[in-house]
């Protein structure tokens, strides 16, 4: 691994400062027509999500070529790069050793190179990188969560506004989004077949995911990073990780209003004793308070040999609506019962992951940029406060949580990077550091 002692916090400062360097529409159409037809794509984190939105890619648009590739650890590139070279547009990933670039600053040596980014590396570095993106102009797929704190929420907005400002195409990776059973359910309640939503309850129950014992000549923070989903400055705990898709789904249906506050609650008991499994919760219920009061409330865990459910029942004044996207089942009733709207059992549901890419790669052929930033950058903020909340013990104002001091990131990533404590509500504070 290449510069693996960078602090994060001077990576994070100097992206944020570049992000607002150069004011300067771009038409990236007009110059893919003069130059050839080819889209020059990088890829920023070679995992499997990252792996996933370049075939993906590949697929949306036949200029597609995946030009240059980076990743902190080369295993994970190599097993990327060969994946993507066994597909059927193998043909168009076109990534020799000098465009293979590995550390957590590579993106400054991709960046040059490509007319669009596909950030899905490490969600702790994500805030820095958008904002390395923006700045040099390029088009972005950004993976879900685009932070983990406060002090990135309000980089990701500043990102989101010069992307705007600069005619750049921003896709966010909160796939239900491109759903077609969601987008039709969410029409019809935003077109008043509910009437006015009261209530939300959503859960994410799954397993706990997979973690990778520590390796002989592994520094702290390359341990870390390889169980990345289990530290919280590096994942913001699954609620933000893995739950904020739910999470997001509520601030869809409310029409992206921003909850009042928030109070949560959570635990760690049935994650085994074991440095790989971090220092994040197995479990969160989170109250999200609405003006004039609706509330909504979001379930999550991660436990073994567990009941697992992602569903959410929305009520409002004229009835209720179940989505239960793993199903697939999405329908609409009044207090009688009675069926008001469902989707179509034969009705077309291409695959959504898909669907972002296709619609990205449009926007740009058409020269027409479409901005998702700012439901992004709320939605997480929305599972950043539950976290908040639940560590702490605390009821967390919206106000609070967007304009907090809470930076998670360790003050440098040289060894030792002792894990922190398990938080503990009553004790925690808002605010604190890692450091």
């Amino acid at each position: 691994m290449n510069n693996t002692h960078t602090s994060r916090r001077t990576f994070v400062q100097t992206a944020v400062l570049a992000g607002g360097a150069t004011m300067l529409s771009t038409n990236l159409a007009s110059a893919i027509t003069s130059r050839d037809d080819r889209i020059k794509v990088g890829l920023i984190g070679c995992g499997g999500r990252g792996s996933g939105a370049a075939a993906q890619a590949l697929a949306a648009d036949k200029g597609v070529v995946i030009w240059a590739m980076a990743d902190a650890f080369q295993d994970r590139l190599d097993s990327s790069l060969a994946n993507l070279a066994q597909s059927e547009s193998k043909e168009r990933v076109q990534v020799p050793v000098e465009r293979q670039f590995i550390g957590v600053d590579a993106i400054d040596k991709v960046l040059p190179l490509v007319d669009v980014v596909l950030l899905c590396s490490t969600p702790s570095f994500r805030p820095a990188q958008l904002a390395k993106a923006v700045a040099a102009g390029k088009h972005i797929f950004c993976e879900k969560p685009v932070c983990v704190d406060s002090v990135g929420y309000r980089s990701v907005q500043e990102s989101v506004k010069f992307a705007r400002e600069k005619n750049l195409s921003l896709v966010s990776g909160f796939c239900w989004r491109s759903s077609s059973p969601e987008r039709a359910l969410v029409a019809e309640i935003h077109g008043g077949r509910l009437g006015d939503v009261v209530g939300i309850t959503a859960t994410y129950l799954t397993s706990p995911l997979g973690t990778r014992p520590r390796q002989p000549g592994w520094s702290d923070f390359e341990f870390q990073l390889r169980n990345w989903q289990h530290f919280n400055w590096l994942s913001g705990d699954h609620l933000v990780e893995q739950a904020v898709h739910s999470i997001d789904k509520i601030n869809w249906v409310m029409g992206g209003r921003h909850p009042v506050k928030c109070t949560a609650m959570g635990s760690r008991f049935c994650r085994e004793d074991k440095p790989e499994f971090g220092d994040i919760y197995d479990n969160f219920t989170v109250v999200y308070e609405y003006e004039h009061g609706p509330r909504a409330t979001m379930i999550a865990r991660q436990q073994a040999s567990c009941y697992n459910d992602n569903t959410d029942w929305i009520t409002g004044t004229k009835g209720y609506a179940w989505i239960n996207g793993w199903a697939p089942t999405h329908w609409i009733k009044d207090y009688t019962g009675k069926t008001m709207w469902a989707y179509p059992k034969d009705g077309p549901t291409p695959n959504m992951y898909q669907v972002e890419h296709d619609t990205l790669f449009k926007s740009i052929r058409d020269g027409r940029s479409m901005n998702e930033g700012e439901f992004m950058a709320d939605s997480c903020l929305m599972a950043i406060m539950g976290r908040m909340s639940a560590y702490t013990g605390r009821q967390i104002t919206w106000e609070e949580a967007a304009t907090g001091l809470e930076n998670l990131t360790p003050a440098s990533l040289v060894d030792p990077m002792p894990v922190g404590k398990v938080p503990h509500p009553g004790t925690t504070h808002v605010g604190a550091t890692t450091s």
